[in-house]
């Protein structure tokens, strides 16, 4: 059953379901230092996974009685972290490359939008770039769209007031000037 180029078919227990693969989508926004040094975290940890441990659990067997063993222990507790991390990480760059510049708001606050905002409660303009949490650094003024600030500012327009919620307090911050992700690119 030939369905032509645009369609997949996706198969699941009991049914099978036609589904329109996206055509002509938009590139992935995660920035290129981004997915290198997750990709670079992952060959580390997948090359300890595989070579050292192993090498190490060894090590750990050849001395003996495993049930009072530290070496041994210390070894397999390492290696059901790095399997837990490599997942972690792996899920990561499925989730980022999924993200579709094409969704992302022309005229709100968003993923790679700069914003400068007015705080009420220290009388300032600070300017904000949300950026994804691997990139945050709140210092350069590079925050977290899943971090309370970048959450409360998702979707605000110009002229809006965002109140975010933090361990000193409740801010307002309003939205004085916005550059989104799609300003840039013209």
């Amino acid at each position: 059953m030939a369905l032509g180029p645009p369609y997949n078919l996706a198969f699941t227990p009991k049914r099978r379901r036609v589904v329109r693969a996206s055509v002509g989508r938009a590139k992935s926004p995660m920035p290129e230092h981004i997915k290198k040094k997750l990709q670079e975290q992952i060959t580390q940890l997948e090359y300890e996974l595989t070579t050292e441990l192993p090498a190490e659990i060894k090590k750990a067997v050849a001395l003996g009685d495993l049930s009072e063993n530290a070496e041994y222990h210390s070894a397999k507790q390492r290696q059901e972290f790095v399997n837990a991390r490599l997942g972690q990480l792996k899920k990561r760059m499925g989730e980022l490359a999924m993200v579709n510049l094409a969704n992302i708001p022309h005229k709100k606050v968003g993923f790679g939008s700069t914003v400068v905002v007015f705080d009420s409660t220290k009388n300032e303009e600070i300017t904000y770039k949300l950026v994804t949490s691997e990139e945050s650094d709140v210092a350069k003024g590079f925050i977290s769209t899943t971090s309370p600030i970048g959450r409360s500012l998702v979707g605000k327009e110009l002229g809006d007031v965002a109140t975010v919620v933090t361990p000193n307090g409740k801010r307002e911050l309003e939205v004085l000037k916005l550059a989104t992700i799609h300003d840039a690119e013209e």
